[in-house]
């Protein structure tokens, strides 16, 4: 009897899948075309249960771009993972559930659904951390899960909410919405986005197998929230306040990169580094811009990950980049694809990230924004380039440290295949998105040094980067336990989390004594009265029929 090979059915659905879409999607854009699909669920009387689907370029081209690291990720599994085994086939299965809880929550206009897209998200995304069953892998879940159930609040008082427009499917309604509501969806938003102050999962997710890291932190669950705020974008957005929490993600997470040895942790930090600039650019009303460095950088941070994860396959499982040197001198193809995907990151000239973080930069500098802004935006991206050189010089250039080289090599397998579409898309793929969605038809004149200001940033941070090694240790220790710990940023949020606590339990009290008055307790206790007195009046009854006898003799004398 012949095995079914999943991996290989699932590879080509996806891939085949991708290509039709986008394909489908660059016509959409190139008519300005809209299709809305409604399925008519059941009808009872004169209501209609209808499940609407949004058929437009902006759901079509990202569902392709996430088919397409799905169909790469799966490629890549099946060696990582360990072949047709049952474990392997039920690791399979749950991304291929995260898969369809992504594209549900993409093509649909209707919160409800767009709920049970998100929660399919949560609930897959937590099986898909633990899925090694060990203690880290437990508390990085419920830490994962949980941070994210509290942007279900958002969404749920949000679709309460959305029942006084008559609808709950938002496109329609997106300019009459209330600036509460848009505050509401935006903080949900930032809990899957991993912004301040819900920064601390995102590092903590990385106990994942590394192919659920690079669909999860580049593609799905961390974009979920920037695409849903793409879909929900108006006018009423503009806040100094989120914009200085997006501002400062992107530094913080930054600085604590370039403090980090975790491989992992490092392209973990750098995804939020990333995603502070998306909501950054979504605050300052640059929808277009926000939405290509999201695709591109899907592509670039997915082959990140997963190059950094044929490094830790061929290294027994070591994560920390102290003990990686000379690793160029084993696996000079996968190295040159990580080097590839690093300086697309940084956004050197002609690779893919280039495009779209260049034009936010420049859209953001003809914008009458505050000095300080200004400048932390500049940083971020300098150290930006500072943690890629780091990385680079850790992994590629140092001398070897403790590990063996003997079981190093770069063969080909299908992981190889898998990194080397991956490279070919970043390289090419920010390109080809600005020139079809038309986004080089927009100028920007401003002056030379103004123009050239983050090239220049960009040079300076490679250079700090390097500087940063011959730094002696002359700050006290706490400093780089301050940096390496998220700020000790965990540890604020459980503060918050104790005087919530307390203040829940002290209103608590109150609650649970009105609930007993009024609620199943008082009821159930007049219902035994009634019934003790019920009992009463027929176990009497020959008494009680005498007295009511007397009662009405005497009424009528």
């Amino acid at each position: 009897m012949m095995k079914i090979n999943f991996y290989l059915v699932w590879f080509m659905m996806m891939l085949i899948s991708s290509f039709l879409l986008f394909y489908f999607g660059m016509l959409l854009n190139f008519k300005d075309f809209t299709i809305m699909l409604e399925f008519c669920l059941f009808s009872v009387n004169s209501m209609n249960v209808n499940y609407i689907l949004l058929v437009d370029y902006v759901s079509m081209t990202f569902m392709s771009v996430v088919l397409f690291i799905s169909s790469m990720v799966i490629m890549y599994s099946y060696s990582y993972m360990g072949g047709l085994s049952n474990s392997s086939i039920r690791f399979l299965f749950l991304v291929v559930l995260f898969i369809i809880s992504m594209v549900l929550m993409i093509i649909s206009p209707n919160l409800v659904s767009i709920m049970l897209g998100w929660d399919g998200l949560g609930l897959v995304s937590y099986c898909l951390v633990i899925y090694y069953m060990s203690n880290n892998s437990y508390i990085a879940g419920l830490i994962t899960c949980l941070t994210n159930r509290i942007g279900d609040v958002g969404l749920l008082i949000c679709i309460s909410w959305m029942v006084s427009y008559g609808s709950w499917h938002f496109i329609f309604y997106k300019e009459y919405f209330s600036d509460y509501l848009c505050f509401l969806i935006f903080i949900s938003c930032f809990t899957s986005s991993a912004q301040i102050p819900f920064s601390c999962w995102l590092p903590a997710a990385m106990a994942a197998p590394t192919p659920v890291s690079s669909l999860v932190h580049s593609s799905t669950l961390v974009t979920a929230g920037v695409y849903l705020l793409i879909r929900f974008h108006n006018q009423l957005f503009f806040s100094k306040f989120l914009l200085f929490l997006s501002v400062m993600t992107m530094l913080f997470s930054s600085i604590c990169a370039n403090y980090e040895f975790d491989l992992k942790k490092i392209i973990a930090l750098s995804t939020l580094s990333q995603l502070g600039l998306m909501m950054v650019s979504l605050i300052l009303n640059m929808v277009d811009l926000s939405f290509l460095h999201l695709l591109t950088h899907a592509m670039f941070k997915s082959l990140l990950f997963l190059c950094s994860g044929i490094f830790i396959f061929y290294m027994n499982d070591n994560q920390d980049i102290r003990l990686m040197g000379s690793v160029c001198n084993c696996m000079p193809f996968t190295t040159s694809c990580f080097n590839i995907s690093s300086l697309a990151l940084c956004g050197i000239p002609f690779l893919s990230g280039f495009y779209s973080k260049d034009l936010i930069v420049e859209s953001y500098s003809l914008l009458n924004m505050n000095t300080f802004i200004f400048i932390m935006f500049y940083m971020s991206l300098g150290l930006t380039s500072s943690y890629s050189i780091r990385l680079l010089y850790y992994s590629m250039i140092m001398n070897n440290k403790l590990m063996s080289m003997n079981i190093m090599f770069d063969n080909y397998s299908l992981m190889k295949l898998s990194i080397y579409f991956l490279t070919f898309f970043s390289v090419f793929f920010g390109c080809v998105q600005m020139w079809m969605i038309n986004l080089d038809m927009e100028m920007s004149i401003m002056p030379f040094f103004l123009k050239i200001m983050t090239l220049l940033m960009v040079i300076m941070g490679l250079w700090f980067g390097i500087e940063l090694f011959n730094f002696p240790f002359v700050l006290s220790m706490k400093f780089y336990f301050f940096n390496s710990k998220m700020w000790f940023l965990f540890s604020h949020s459980f503060y918050l989390y104790k005087m919530f606590y307390k203040i829940g339990l002290y209103s608590n009290n109150y609650i649970m004594m009105w609930g007993e008055y009024y609620g199943a307790m008082g009821l159930s206790y007049y219902l035994s009265k009634s019934s003790l007195f019920i009992q009463n009046l027929i176990n009497n009854n020959i008494k009680m029929f005498m007295i009511t006898f007397i009662i009405l003799f005497l009424f009528f004398i």
